[in-house]
């Protein structure tokens, strides 16, 4: 996650994220069911414990150098994904095999030179036009007075949690069961220096934005903060009511009905001092005013240290959480309209 001292100056910029749902959008609450359930839970049950703790081990090891945007480490990274991709056959989404999108050195800070956001996706069976984009960095440290930065929370644990998403979608897809809506799977870089990844692909989208359903961000899902070492079993979720109080619902909905996890708001409140809501990549997508969720376990003792190392990462827990994340996808990627803006109310 970037640091907060790179956002201070758009904190106020946003005007959508003051919008606050009304009785009327309470109501849609009553109108929401989930969509697939036995479907929803045979799936999820590919997304495992041990399938993280081995994929992990290898993203945030000393092989890929920290992971810093522009270096060699973050390129291996970038590879490594695309291979993912290709050994699980799930189509890049360009009209070609890099599954790349470059962003140019003018586009970067000076000395970085180019980088690259990976994007793989399954089309959809009936809007394949329409899109749900399921994101997080790739992007660290790297390595800073020959001391690796592994990175392993921050956010080994959201890349290799889009990977395990993406997997069970392809068994689905396999099984006949594609997604009604496209499914974008965005790896993006350079978010540690400014969001820049997520910042290239809305000013070059390969969906139409006005056709993205919503974005589902994940930064940091493997760990427990002090708040919560008494009860660990939860997750952070922020902005989802921010934009469309429905998708809000959907979430609380797709919880209960498959992981019960403790859904903890503090750092949702527009007031929070961590400004939390502009300090990853689903940012840049509020800013189009496309709904999204930031999934969050919270800062720990390790949060941008080079003690944020795998072997320290609850993978029972990380399992658990990207269940939900891939429920709350299904049900988005499935739902027969777009989700209801706050504006309509």
């Amino acid at each position: 996650m970037k640091a907060l001292i790179l956002v201070l100056i758009i904190v106020f910029t946003h005007s959508c994220i003051k919008t606050k749902p009304t009785a009327k959008a309470k109501n849609l609450n009553n109108t929401i069911t989930i969509l697939d359930s036995t479907l929803v839970s045979k799936f999820s049950k590919s997304i495992t414990a041990s399938d993280f703790k081995r994929r992990l081990s290898y993203f945030a090891s000393k092989d890929f150098q920290g992971r810093k945007t522009g270096k060699i480490g973050q390129r291996k990274a970038a590879d490594y994904l695309r291979n993912f991709y290709k050994s699980k056959n799930i189509a890049p989404a360009f009209n070609d095999s890099t599954y790349y999108q470059t962003l140019p050195e003018s586009f970067l800070p000076k000395g970085i030179g180019t980088s690259e956001n990976v994007l793989a996706y399954i089309k959809g069976s009936q809007n394949p036009n329409e899109v749900l984009i399921i994101s997080g960095h790739f992007d660290h440290l790297g390595a800073k007075d020959n001391v690796i930065h592994f990175g392993a929370d921050d956010n080994g644990s959201g890349s290799v949690a889009i990977t395990e998403i993406a997997e069970a979608f392809k068994l689905a897809e396999l099984e006949g069961y594609l997604p009604k809506r496209s499914i974008l799977f965005l790896h993006l870089t350079a978010e540690e220096i400014g969001l820049y990844g997520s910042k290239y692909y809305v000013e070059n989208p390969v969906f139409d934005l006005k056709k993205t359903i919503a974005n589902l961000n994940i930064d940091m899902i493997g760990r427990v903060d002090k708040r919560h070492e008494n009860t660990s079993d939860y997750l952070y979720i922020i902005g989802a009511n921010r934009i469309s109080n429905e998708l809000h619902l959907i979430s609380e909905k797709a919880n209960t009905s498959f992981t019960n996890l403790v859904l903890d708001y503090k750092y949702n409140d527009e007031n929070d001092s961590n400004r939390y809501y502009y300090r990853s990549d689903h940012y840049n997508f509020a800013k189009q005013d496309i709904p999204v969720i930031f999934y969050f376990n919270g800062e720990h003792s390790d949060y941008h240290k080079p003690t944020d190392t795998a072997d320290k990462i609850n993978y029972p827990l990380l399992a658990k959480r990207t269940q939900l994340i891939f429920a709350t996808a299904w049900q988005l990627a499935n739902k027969t309209d777009f989700l209801t803006p706050n504006s309509g109310f």
